[in-house]
């Protein structure tokens, strides 16, 4: 298959536009008019990946976690991330990233998760669509509005029916004093200032809040923007909010198990279900403990507790939980918290994607063999 006719595939399954305004996805290196018969299916974008893949002959090398995720200067080849790209680029070999556009959808990454642990019918967590509408309204200088605009429809907003893009605009002048400890982008500390501004309007689905919210931190050049969200009325059918369906995608997964059990059987399940590390799976609860429904959430698991303990939970699934947030969600009667290694959870997506794309080219005529690697990229190593 062409690369590009691959792409088309994962950007179908995990549309870029999903992703969390912070990440970078996509094709990083490669030629999409080349030809690629076998892909390299991974987490990590480690050196011994990317050995791997190369010595196997792929032409793409798919990963979970971004290799440019933090910005960098220079791709030089005696640093880590340069040594990486020089060698992909020398050998014809494609890198593509789905991260947090993976984590959200059907056959996502919190799905496999969810699946590896032996739940189904499962619901979402914390939903990325569905659920109403919001208003944004911001306030951004005369010389910013269109970078402002770009920025929150390009995380979402401005979505009406078949239109996009769609935002209303309305001059007037803002009025600010910058105070001792600011950084002002205009203006002077104590003086009163005037600026010719903008007022920028465009709804969004609701739970997409934050990724809106952090779109406009983002792009505006003020270090305190002013912003308002408005939560709009349904109108069933209505031309701007429409039905408030159910959400289809969002972080996390919540389900019960085909019959209760005890958190250390459960512990003993997850461990057998994920690939070994030397971080094994750590346990905060009573062993003893009846559990009968289970939350997941694959990677950094922090931000999904409060919505975990709303879900009623027994138990939950993730990654990276962090010794202050942990003991205070026991000791506010939280579910018992199995952590397992941020690698090991997210690995589990990648026998999915191999499934799907081995079906998409089912009947084709195309011939592409995928692989999944299963060298242990979790950075820990052993445990004295």
């Amino acid at each position: 298959m062409r690369l590009a006719d691959v792409l088309a595939l994962l950007d179908t399954w995990y549309d870029p536009r999903w992703a969390e305004p912070w990440d970078h996805v996509g094709l990083v290196c490669g030629d999409p008019d080349a030809d690629v018969r076998r892909i390299h299916l991974a987490v990590d974008p480690v050196e011994a990946v990317v050995a791997e893949a190369i010595e196997s002959g792929a032409g793409l090398l798919v990963v979970y976690h971004p290799l440019l995720l933090t910005p960098v200067s220079s791709v030089a080849a005696d640093t880590a991330k340069g040594r990486v790209l020089h060698r992909l680029i020398r050998s014809g070999t494609a890198l593509f990233t789905a991260h947090t556009n993976a984590d959200v959808p059907a056959d996502g990454v919190n799905e496999a998760l969810a699946a590896a642990v032996g739940l189904r019918d499962t619901e979402i967590l914390e939903p990325t669509d569905g659920g109403g509408t919001d208003k944004l309204v911001v306030f951004a200088p005369v010389a910013a509005a269109d970078a402002v605009r770009r920025a929150v429809t390009a995380a979402g907003a401005g979505a009406i029916g078949a239109y996009d893009s769609a935002t209303f605009t309305t001059s007037g002048e803002g009025r600010f004093r910058p105070l001792a400890g600011a950084d002002p982008a205009i203006g002077e500390i104590g003086s009163v200032e005037v600026v010719d501004e903008v007022r920028i309007e465009a709804v969004y689905p609701r739970p997409l809040r934050a990724r809106i919210v952090g779109a406009v931190r983002a792009a505006h050049p003020y270090e305190e923007p002013a912003f308002d969200l408005v939560e709009l009325a349904d109108v069933p059918g209505g031309p701007v909010t429409g039905p408030s369906a159910p959400a289809t995608r969002g972080h996390g997964r919540v389900g019960p198990l085909p019959e209760p059990t005890t958190l250390e059987a459960l512990a003993a399940q997850v461990a057998a279900a994920l690939p070994g590390t030397a971080h094994g799976v750590r346990v905060a609860g009573d062993p003893e403990k009846e559990i009968r429904t289970v939350a997941v959430g694959a990677g950094s698991g922090d931000s999904l507790l409060e919505a975990v303990r709303r879900s009623g939970a027994d138990a939950y699934v993730t990654s990276d939980l962090k010794h202050h947030r942990a003991s205070e969600s026991l000791e506010q009667g939280g579910p018992a918290l199995i952590d397992v290694a941020h690698w090991a959870a997210e690995w589990t997506w990648l026998p999915v994607l191999r499934r799907k794309v081995e079906e998409a080219v089912q009947g084709t005529g195309d011939t592409v063999v995928t692989h999944v690697s299963t060298i242990v990229t979790d950075p820990w190593t052993f445990r004295a």
